[in-house]
Parts: structure tokens; sequence; C-alpha cells
């Protein structure tokens, strides 16, 4: 692993937080982390912090709710892409948890597991065990990451950075994606069918509420 890695997944967790009132101070101190880390890994990162650089903070958090809380295709929950809304979700999610206790970390009781900022903090703590979930969990990763660069997001570049800590290539498009994510179907119903019709949801079907 590269020793940057989890300084980078720490960074990736804190730029993908909803931008509350204490947005600003959070986008300055990781930037000149970032900066400070001085890797070529940072640059999708350092990308993003240009990009919203000086964006009110309730104009970034409108856009934000636009982008992660009304579409499937873009949702920040990573068992949603592989599991969908199946009883099997509600299994996953407890594994995870029970994934963080045993490694000695309890995620706030205000969002979901599979939050991937959660994840990525997860990853940053426990660099190996954190690390081995991101992989178990790199084609909904990708499959967002395809979604935002369609959607011309700059969290695009975010998500790129984590796909670069991954070991291999990412899939080459989005059929390869879904694949990958195949390999573990849902046995109900409602599974990957959401990522072929791309219908909106509530936001209240997918945001925590410690926002």
């Amino acid at each position: 692993m590269n020793p940057a890695t989890p300084a980078l997944h720490q960074a990736a967790a804190l730029l993908l937080g909803y931008p509350g009132p204490d947005w600003p101070a959070r986008h300055t101190l990781v930037r000149d982390c970032l900066t400070e880390l001085a890797t070529p890994a940072a640059a999708p990162l350092l990308r993003f912090c240009a990009a919203v650089d000086g964006t009110p903070v309730l104009d970034l958090a409108s856009a934000y709710v636009r982008t992660f809380d009304r579409s499937r295709r873009r949702t920040l929950h990573l068992t949603y892409y592989t599991d969908g809304d199946t009883r099997r979700r509600g299994s996953t999610l407890a594994a995870l948890k029970a994934h963080y206790r045993a490694h000695g970390w309890a995620p706030p009781e205000n969002e979901l597991p599979d939050h991937l900022p959660l994840l990525l903090e997860f990853a940053a703590r426990c660099p190996d065990p954190g690390s081995a979930l991101l992989r178990d969990h790199r084609a909904a990763l990708e499959l967002l990451r395809m979604a935002l660069t369609d959607h011309g997001s700059p969290y695009a570049d975010i998500l790129r950075a984590v796909c670069d800590t991954l070991p291999g290539p990412s899939p080459a498009d989005r059929a390869q994606a879904l694949a990958l994510a195949r390999g573990g179907p849902p046995t109900e119903t409602v599974g990957l069918a959401p990522f072929s019709a791309n219908p909106s949801l509530k936001p209240s079907a997918v945001r925590g509420t410690g926002r």
C-alpha cells in the first residue's frame, strides 16, 4: 500500500461529507494537508478543492443534495449498487457494522454503515481492513465514479482518487462495472434495475439523518 493512501482516504472522507457550516474550514484544512503531502495521487482531490473554492456554502450544499440524494445512480450508500432495496441489503449493512466494531471502531448511529465517507474514514483509521472493504465495494465505487462523470460533477475527481488507490485498472466502461457488480446479484426483484432506468428518489430515501 502506498504510505499516502490512508491520508488520501481521510481527505476524500472529509470532502465527501455534507458541506455544512464547517465547510470553509474543512476545505482549507484538507487542501493544505494535501498540498503538504506532495504526492501525485492527491491531484484529483486538489482539482476538486480548486473547482469548489469560493463556492458559497449554501450553493454547494444544494448541489450536494442534487448530486447524491436525488438519483439512485449517484447515491453514496454503496450496498445499494449491489443489493438494491432487498432484505439482503439489511444483512449486508449489519455485517458492515459488525466488521467496524470487530476492529474497534464505532461509526455514528445517525448514518448507515455503507455511507462512503464512513468507509473512507474506517480505511484511514484501519488501513488494511478498510482497504479490503473498499476493494469489496469496487463495483459500486466505479459505478458512482462513472455516474458523477456523466453528471459533470466535480465530485467525480474524489471518486477517481479513491478508485486510483485500489489495485488493478478500473473497468473500461459501465458494462464492465455492472458485470463486476453482478458478481453478487440480489435474489429479489429490486437490485440493479435502478441503474438501467435512472429514476429519481426522494431525498429521505438515501440521505442520512446527521446533517
